[in-house]
C-alpha cells in the first residue's frame, strides 16, 4: 500500500509540487539526454493519461523495461505514478524468459 508524506502527499504528487516550483531547472540527466521538469512532468502526464486508458491504475501494475541510459526510462517511472499505477521493473539483462515469467505473473495493464 502506497506511503503518504505527512501531508499526504504520494510520489506522483511530490514530483507534480516539485515541477510546478522548479520547472525551468533540470530533472533528469542520462546518457546523452536531458529533461527539465517542464518537460519531464509534459512526457509523464502524456504517457499517464495512455496508461490509464490502458487500464493502469491502483493495484493495476505496468511493466516497464528499464534501460538506465535513457531518460525514456524516467519518464515511464513518473507516469506510472501519475497513472496511480505501480511498475514491474524489467531489466534487458536477463533472459526474456525470465521477464515473460514476471509479466505472466504481474498481468500488467501495459508494458513500456
Amino acid at each position: 500500500m502506497p506511503v503518504p508524506d505527512d501531508r499526504g502527499l504520494l510520489v506522483g504528487g511530490m514530483f507534480a509540487e516539485t515541477a510546478a516550483r522548479f520547472p525551468d531547472r533540470v530533472a533528469v540527466v542520462a546518457g546523452a539526454g536531458s529533461l527539465t521538469y517542464r518537460q519531464l512532468a509534459g512526457a509523464a502526464r502524456r504517457l499517464a493519461g495512455l496508461l490509464r486508458r490502458a487500464g493502469a491504475g491502483p493495484d493495476v501494475p505496468v511493466a516497464v523495461l528499464f534501460d538506465r541510459e535513457r531518460v525514456e526510462s524516467v519518464v515511464a517511472a513518473v507516469a506510472v505514478w501519475l497513472a496511480g499505477s505501480c511498475y514491474l521493473p524489467l531489466d534487458p539483462a536477463v533472459p526474456v524468459a525470465r521477464n515473460r515469467r514476471m509479466m505472466a505473473a504481474a498481468e500488467p495493464a501495459a508494458l513500456i
